[in-house]
C-alpha cells in the first residue's frame, strides 16, 4: 500500500471550550474517559480576571467577607488583618493567604479507596466550568493550572469517603485542590505519586494561592455532580440493554405484541414509556416468533432413545396435547381458528407483567432518568461555592458585591441521585424475574428445566445463574435506603443540615455494576432461551417433513379419541403437518439476530452440557458494559434505540 492508499488517521476529537455556561453531560463524559482535551474560553478568562480584580480592590476597603478575610463556619466571627505576620508562621504568605493554604491542608481528610480516575477528572472539568462563570475571585493563572493537570494526566488521587455534601463536597474538593499547591498525590501514568514530584518533572511549580481561592476551589457539588453524570452516561446504556433483553425474552417466549401496540401507550403518555414501547416494537419487527400461533409451538420432553431417528443428534424430545372433539366445546371459537393442539405456550392473549409491563417499567426508570438529566444540566453550569463575587453590583443602590448564600448546598442533586438508587433496583429486579421465569418450566412456556436438554439427568444447566441474579438484586434492594434522609450536623452545628449527596453518588456507581451484572446473566439466560427455542422449533420443522405417523407419536391425550373421532384426528394431523412446514421461516427478529450472533462470536457457546459458566458469565457481563450488544443491534436496525 503507497502513501496515498494509506487510511487517513482518525481524527481527534475538538477540544472542549468551557465557558461556564454550555458545558454538556456529554462532553464530561468524554473528558472523563480521557478522550477529549479542554480550552479556556478567552472571553470568560477576562470575567474570571474582572473578578479576582474586584475581590482585591474590596479588600482594600477593609470590610469583612467570609473566606476571605474572616475565618471559616465556627471562625467565621474572627477578623484577619492582611498585612500581619503570624511569628514562626511562612514569611512569605500574610495571614490572609495562609488562610487559603490552609484551608485545602486541613479539610483534606478523606479516607477509603481513591476515587476512579474518571470520576476525579469530571471533577476536574465541573471545577474548572464553575470557577469560568467569573463570580469565585479566583485568579487566571489558578483556572490553567487546573486545566494543565488535565491536559497531563496528572489526576489527583482522592479517597473516596469523607464529604456530607453540604458546603460542597468540601473534603474530597481539598483533595483535588492540593495538587495545585504542590501537595498530596497525583496519578501519573496510572501510579501514584507525589504531586510536588509529578509537577517538577512537567516543569511546574506548585501555586500560591491568592484571596478566596481555597473556598472557590473546595467549595461546591463537584464529587456528587460527577459521580450523578456518570452514572447518567451508564445508565441510559444499560436502559437500552435493558429493553433488548426484553426483547429477545419476548421471543423466547414466543410472546404477545398486542401490549407493544402503539395506541395503548398514547393513552397513557408518559414519554419514557413511549420511548420504550417504541424500542421494543423496533426489537421485534420481523420476528417470526413473537404472535406465533400457539399450535406451532411444542412443549418440550425429555430425551429418549427412541425418540428420533437412530442419525438425529437431538438430546431432546416434543410434544403436543391433542384436543378431542368432545374436549373443544369450552373453546369452539378459539378452534375455529387456531388448530386443535396443545404444546408450550399457553392458550392466554397475554403474558407475565415482566414481559407484558416492560415499557411501563422500563419507561418509568426512563422518565426518572431524564428528570436526573435536567437537574445535573441546571448544576453543571451553575456557581457552587460561597461566598459569591459580584463585580457588577451598583453599591450605591446598596447590593452587595459579595454575597455569602448557601448555593454549595447538594441537595438538588443529592435527591436525583437518590431517585436513581430506588430505579436502579427496579430494573434489576425486572430482569431477574425475566430470567427466572426462562429456566422454570412451570412458566417459560415449554422449554426445557433450567434450559439444557439433561438427557442423562446429570446436567443442572442455567439453574445457578438465576440464584446469583437474586443474591444481586437482593444487595441492591438493601442499597437503596436513602443517605439523604440522614442529615447529620457538622462543623459545630454551623452546619446542621447537610445533603449526604456524595453518599448517595458512591452507591449509585456501584450499585451500576451490580445492575449491569444482572443485566448480563439475563443476557446469557435469554440467548441460551432464544436458541433452544429455534432448536425445538426446527426439529417441529423437521418432524413433519418426516411424515404424519411421527408427527402422531409426539401426540398425548389421543387416549380420549373414540372410534367416531378417528377419521377428525387424522384430518387434524395433516393440518398440523402442512402447518408446521411453515416454521422454515421461524426466525428472530433481525435485532435479536443480531444480539445472539454478538454473543456467540464472543465465545459464549450454546450449552449442550454442564461446563464451567463462569467464563461465559464474565463474557457477558463484559458484553454488557462495553456496549457491544448496543452497538450491534442498532446496526442491525440502522438506526439508534431511544
Amino acid at each position: 500500500m503507497n502513501a496515498a492508499q494509506k487510511s487517513p488517521r482518525p481524527r481527534r476529537p475538538r477540544p472542549v471550550e468551557l465557558d461556564g455556561t454550555r458545558l454538556s453531560i456529554q462532553a464530561v463524559l468524554d473528558v472523563a474517559a480521557g478522550r477529549r482535551s479542554v480550552r479556556l474560553s478567552k472571553t470568560a478568562l477576562k470575567r474570571v480576571q474582572a473578578s479576582a480584580d474586584f475581590l482585591a480592590r474590596e479588600l482594600k476597603r477593609g470590610e469583612p467577607i467570609y473566606g476571605v478575610t474572616t475565618g471559616f463556619g465556627w471562625n467565621a466571627d474572627r477578623l484577619l488583618e492582611d498585612s500581619r505576620r503570624r511569628p514562626g508562621a511562612d514569611d512569605s504568605l500574610s495571614v490572609v493567604a495562609e488562610l487559603q493554604h490552609k484551608l485545602i491542608v486541613s479539610h483534606a481528610v478523606c479516607v477509603g479507596e481513591p476515587l476512579p480516575v474518571e470520576l476525579v477528572r469530571a471533577m476536574l472539568l465541573i471545577r474548572i466550568n464553575t470557577l469560568l462563570k467569573g463570580h469565585s475571585g479566583v485568579r487566571v493563572v489558578t483556572l490553567e493550572r487546573l486545566r494543565e493537570l488535565l491536559a497531563l494526566d496528572l489526576i489527583p488521587v482522592v479517597p473516596g469517603k469523607g464529604s456530607v455534601g453540604a458546603s460542597g463536597d468540601l473534603a474530597p474538593l481539598s483533595h483535588l485542590a492540593l495538587a495545585v499547591i504542590g501537595e498530596g498525590e497525583v496519578f501519573e501514568d496510572g501510579v501514584r505519586v507525589p504531586a510536588r514530584e509529578a509537577l517538577a518533572r512537567a516543569g511546574l511549580e506548585p501555586l500560591t494561592l491568592s484571596f478566596k481561592e481555597g473556598l472557590a476551589l473546595n467549595n461546591g457539588t463537584g464529587q456528587m455532580l460527577a459521580s450523578a453524570i456518570l452514572a447518567i452516561g451508564r445508565l441510559e446504556a444499560l436502559v437500552k440493554q435493558a429493553d433488548i433483553n426484553a426483547a429477545l425474552c419476548l421471543e423466547a417466549f414466543c410472546g404477545r405484541s398486542a401490549a407493544l401496540d402503539e395506541r395503548v401507550h398514547a393513552l397513557r403518555p408518559h414519554p419514557g414509556q413511549i420511548e420504550a414501547a417504541t424500542n421494543l416494537r423496533k426489537l421485534v419487527q420481523g420476528s417470526g416468533l413473537v404472535d406465533i400461533p400457539y399450535h406451532r409451538v411444542p412443549r418440550f420432553h425429555p430425551w429418549s432413545a427412541s425418540a428420533w431417528p437412530g442419525s438425529d443428534s437431538r438430546t431432546f424430545d416434543i410434544r403436543w396435547d391433542y384436543i378431542p372433539p368432545a374436549e373443544r366445546a369450552a373453546g369452539s371459537r378459539f378452534y375455529q381458528r387456531h388448530l386443535p393442539f396443545r404444546g408450550g405456550k399457553k392458550v392466554q392473549p397475554q403474558d407475565a407483567y415482566s414481559l407484558r409491563c416492560a415499557p411501563q417499567v422500563h419507561g418509568a426508570i426512563r422518565d426518572t432518568l431524564a428528570r436526573v438529566r435536567e437537574i445535573a444540566e441546571i448544576e453543571l453550569n451553575s456557581v457552587t461555592d460561597n461566598p459569591l463575587v459580584f463585580a457588577e453590583a451598583d453599591l450605591e443602590q446598596g447590593e452587595d458585591s459579595v454575597v455569602s448564600a448557601g448555593n454549595f448546598h447538594g441537595m438538588p442533586i443529592a435527591l436525583g441521585l437518590t431517585q436513581l438508587k430506588c430505579a436502579i433496583p427496579v430494573l434489576a429486579s425486572i430482569a431477574e424475574r425475566r430470567l427466572a421465569k426462562l429456566v422454570d418450566p412451570a412458566t417459560n412456556d415449554g422449554l426445557p428445566p433450567f434450559l439444557i436438554g439433561n438427557e442423562d439427568g446429570t446436567d443442572s444447566g442455567h439453574m445457578i445463574v438465576q440464584y446469583t441474579a437474586a443474591a444481586l438484586v437482593n444487595d441492591l434492594a438493601s442499597k437503596a435506603h436513602p443517605a439523604t434522609v440522614y442529615s447529620i450536623p457538622t462543623s459545630a452545628n454551623a452546619e446542621d443540615h447537610v445533603s449526604m449527596g456524595a453518599t448517595e453518588g458512591r452507591d449509585v456507581l456501584a450499585m451500576l455494576d451490580d445492575l449491569g451484572r444482572v443485566l448480563g446473566l439475563e443476557l446469557l439466560v435469554a440467548t441460551q432461551a432464544l436458541e433452544f427455542r429455534l432448536q425445538i422449533l426446527q426439529a417441529s420443522y423437521a418432524l413433519a417433513m418426516l411424515g404424519v405417523q411421527s408427527l402422531r407419536s409426539k401426540l398425548r391425550n389421543l387416549s380420549a379419541i373414540g372410534p367416531d373421532d378417528a377419521t377428525t384426528l387424522a384430518a387434524d394431523i395433516k393440518r398440523l403437518q402442512a402447518d408446521l412446514r411453515k416454521l422454515e421461516s421461524a426466525q428472530p427478529a433481525p435485532a435479536g439476530r443480531a444480539a445472539l450472533d454478538c454473543v456467540r462470536r464472543a465465545g459464549i457457546e450454546f450449552l449442550a452440557h454442564d461446563r464451567l459458566l463462569t467464563p461465559d458469565i464474565e463474557r457477558a457481563i463484559a458484553l454488557v458494559e462495553s456496549g457491544a450488544i448496543v452497538e450491534a443491534v442498532e446496526s442491525a436496525l440502522g438506526e439508534a434505540l431511544d
